[in-house]
Protein backbone atom coordinates (compact mmCIF):
# COMPACT_ATOMS: atom_id res chain seq x y z
CA UNK A 1 0.00 0.00 0.00
CA UNK A 2 0.67 3.74 0.15
CA UNK A 3 3.44 5.51 1.39
CA UNK A 4 2.31 9.23 2.18
CA UNK A 5 5.32 11.55 2.77
CA UNK A 6 4.68 15.44 2.92
CA UNK A 7 6.76 18.19 3.85
CA UNK A 8 5.84 20.90 5.92
CA UNK A 9 7.99 22.45 7.15
CA UNK A 10 10.72 24.81 5.41
CA UNK A 11 13.56 25.01 7.75
CA UNK A 12 15.63 21.96 6.49
CA UNK A 13 16.10 20.41 3.50
CA UNK A 14 14.51 16.85 3.54
CA UNK A 15 15.77 14.44 0.76
CA UNK A 16 12.22 13.04 0.21
CA UNK A 17 13.06 9.67 -1.95
CA UNK A 18 15.94 8.10 0.41
CA UNK A 19 13.38 8.50 3.69
CA UNK A 20 10.56 6.95 1.49
CA UNK A 21 12.84 4.22 0.47
CA UNK A 22 13.92 3.54 4.15
CA UNK A 23 9.97 3.96 5.60
CA UNK A 24 9.09 1.40 2.97
CA UNK A 25 11.55 -1.15 4.30
CA UNK A 26 11.16 -0.59 7.63
CA UNK A 27 6.97 -1.30 6.79
CA UNK A 28 8.11 -4.46 5.26
CA UNK A 29 10.10 -5.48 7.57
CA UNK A 30 7.54 -5.68 10.42
CA UNK A 31 5.55 -7.34 7.98
CA UNK A 32 2.89 -4.18 7.54
CA UNK A 33 3.33 -3.93 3.57
CA UNK A 34 -0.16 -4.03 3.41
CA UNK A 35 -0.74 -1.10 5.62
CA UNK A 36 -0.88 2.84 4.54
CA UNK A 37 1.04 5.24 6.44
CA UNK A 38 1.62 9.21 6.67
CA UNK A 39 4.89 10.43 7.44
CA UNK A 40 4.85 14.16 8.01
CA UNK A 41 7.83 16.58 7.99
CA UNK A 42 7.33 19.40 10.50
CA UNK A 43 9.28 22.45 12.20
CA UNK A 44 9.65 23.00 15.98
CA UNK A 45 6.37 24.97 15.40
CA UNK A 46 4.16 22.41 14.83
CA UNK A 47 6.18 19.80 16.74
CA UNK A 48 5.56 22.33 19.42
CA UNK A 49 2.07 22.87 19.12
CA UNK A 50 1.57 18.82 19.19
CA UNK A 51 3.56 17.72 21.47
CA UNK A 52 1.36 20.69 23.61
CA UNK A 53 -2.21 19.12 22.91
CA UNK A 54 -1.18 15.52 22.79
CA UNK A 55 1.66 15.45 25.84
CA UNK A 56 0.87 18.12 27.33
CA UNK A 57 4.46 19.17 26.76
CA UNK A 58 4.83 22.35 24.91
CA UNK A 59 8.10 21.97 23.08
CA UNK A 60 9.41 20.51 19.85
CA UNK A 61 10.35 16.86 19.82
CA UNK A 62 11.79 14.17 17.57
CA UNK A 63 8.92 12.14 16.71
CA UNK A 64 5.04 11.35 17.57
CA UNK A 65 3.07 8.57 16.13
CA UNK A 66 -0.68 8.69 16.09
CA UNK A 67 -2.35 5.48 15.41
CA UNK A 68 -4.93 4.93 13.38
CA UNK A 69 -5.60 1.11 15.45
CA UNK A 70 -4.95 0.30 18.94
CA UNK A 71 -3.04 -3.05 18.60
CA UNK A 72 -0.60 -4.63 21.59
CA UNK A 73 3.34 -4.71 20.83
CA UNK A 74 4.19 -6.36 17.52
CA UNK A 75 0.29 -7.31 16.69
CA UNK A 76 -0.75 -6.09 13.42
CA UNK A 77 -4.41 -4.29 12.64
CA UNK A 78 -6.77 -6.61 11.69
CA UNK A 79 -8.86 -4.40 9.38
CA UNK A 80 -12.95 -5.20 8.80
CA UNK A 81 -12.51 -2.94 5.31
CA UNK A 82 -10.21 -1.46 3.05
CA UNK A 83 -10.43 1.95 4.31
CA UNK A 84 -8.79 0.59 7.85
CA UNK A 85 -5.91 -1.15 6.03
CA UNK A 86 -4.04 2.33 7.55
CA UNK A 87 -1.20 2.42 10.37
CA UNK A 88 -1.48 5.69 11.31
CA UNK A 89 0.53 8.63 10.86
CA UNK A 90 4.22 9.52 12.29
CA UNK A 91 5.29 13.10 12.41
CA UNK A 92 8.85 13.56 12.32
CA UNK A 93 10.52 16.89 13.90
CA UNK A 94 12.89 17.44 11.23
CA UNK A 95 13.78 20.77 12.50
CA UNK A 96 14.56 19.36 15.72
CA UNK A 97 16.33 16.50 14.79
CA UNK A 98 18.71 18.47 12.33
CA UNK A 99 19.55 20.73 15.54
CA UNK A 100 20.25 17.55 17.51
CA UNK A 101 22.60 16.11 14.53
CA UNK A 102 24.46 19.43 14.58
CA UNK A 103 25.21 19.23 18.03
CA UNK A 104 26.20 15.74 17.80
CA UNK A 105 27.52 15.44 14.43
CA UNK A 106 25.34 12.16 13.75
CA UNK A 107 24.15 12.43 9.79
CA UNK A 108 21.33 13.80 9.70
CA UNK A 109 19.77 11.15 6.61
CA UNK A 110 20.37 8.35 9.08
CA UNK A 111 18.82 9.97 11.91
CA UNK A 112 15.85 10.73 9.97
CA UNK A 113 15.53 6.63 8.55
CA UNK A 114 16.28 5.54 12.64
CA UNK A 115 13.76 8.24 14.29
CA UNK A 116 11.23 6.62 11.45
CA UNK A 117 11.40 3.20 12.15
CA UNK A 118 11.10 4.32 15.93
CA UNK A 119 7.61 6.12 15.25
CA UNK A 120 6.58 2.94 13.25
CA UNK A 121 7.00 0.93 16.32
CA UNK A 122 4.81 3.04 17.80
CA UNK A 123 2.09 2.99 15.19
CA UNK A 124 2.27 -1.29 16.61
CA UNK A 125 1.89 -0.65 19.42
CA UNK A 126 5.28 -0.48 21.01
CA UNK A 127 5.70 1.30 24.29
CA UNK A 128 8.98 2.52 26.11
CA UNK A 129 7.66 3.88 29.57
CA UNK A 130 8.95 0.81 31.75
CA UNK A 131 11.84 -1.14 31.00
CA UNK A 132 10.09 -4.26 29.97
CA UNK A 133 8.89 -2.01 27.12
CA UNK A 134 11.75 -0.63 26.64
CA UNK A 135 13.19 -3.61 26.47
CA UNK A 136 10.71 -5.30 24.16
CA UNK A 137 10.42 -1.79 21.64
CA UNK A 138 14.59 -1.81 21.54
CA UNK A 139 14.48 -5.61 20.14
CA UNK A 140 11.81 -4.60 17.58
CA UNK A 141 14.00 -1.64 16.13
CA UNK A 142 17.34 -3.40 16.51
CA UNK A 143 15.45 -6.39 14.12
CA UNK A 144 13.75 -4.37 11.72
CA UNK A 145 17.02 -1.62 11.24
CA UNK A 146 19.04 -4.59 10.79
CA UNK A 147 17.21 -5.52 8.00
CA UNK A 148 16.91 -1.78 6.65
CA UNK A 149 21.17 -2.14 7.44
CA UNK A 150 21.13 -5.21 5.12
CA UNK A 151 19.35 -3.96 2.27
CA UNK A 152 21.48 -0.23 2.04
CA UNK A 153 24.62 -1.15 3.39
CA UNK A 154 23.94 1.31 6.79
CA UNK A 155 25.12 0.71 10.15
CA UNK A 156 21.81 2.11 11.77
CA UNK A 157 21.08 1.70 15.53
CA UNK A 158 17.82 2.04 17.56
CA UNK A 159 16.76 5.42 18.89
CA UNK A 160 15.74 4.33 22.19
CA UNK A 161 19.52 3.06 22.94
CA UNK A 162 20.55 3.47 26.57
CA UNK A 163 16.48 4.83 27.82
CA UNK A 164 16.97 2.72 30.96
Amino acid sequence: MSVVLRNAQRAVPVRRAPLRRALCALRAALGASRFDVGLVCAGNGLMRRLNGAYRQRPEPTDVLSFPFHRVAAGELPRPSCRDEYNLGDIFLGVEYIHQQCRATGEDFDSVLAVTAAHGLCHLLGYRHNTKPEWQQMYQKELEILEELNRLTGASLRPLTAGLF
